[in-house]
């Protein structure tokens, strides 16, 4: 079933690429919305995986707006989507 979910720290396309990117191998096509606050990522997922996907998610750095991050959390996730957003910008120049 389709799904979407909001999600922070998504800034740009090369945010973007890294979610479509990265994403891909463990859940198929990832859409990703940058005209709305928060963010939106859209992909056919199964309520039981939603928890593998909050996780994976949260190792790039963007995780869902609902989860409740503590300051250092909240403050290494962004951290690591700052990385995840340059990887991708380097990945869609490469292209």
């Amino acid at each position: 079933m389709k799904q979407t979910f909001q999600v922070e720290n998504v800034k740009c396309g090369g945010c973007a690429n890294t979610l479509i990117t990265k994403l891909k191998e463990d859940f198929g096509e990832v859409e990703v919305n940058l005209d709305v606050l928060p963010r939106e990522i859209s992909l056919d997922i199964k309520d039981e995986n939603i928890e593998t996907l909050r996780t994976a998610l949260k190792k790039l750095g963007y995780p869902m707006s609902d989860e409740k991050l503590s300051f250092i959390d909240s403050n290494a996730t962004k951290a690591k989507s700052f990385v995840s957003c340059a990887v991708g910008k380097f990945e869609l120049k490469n292209k």
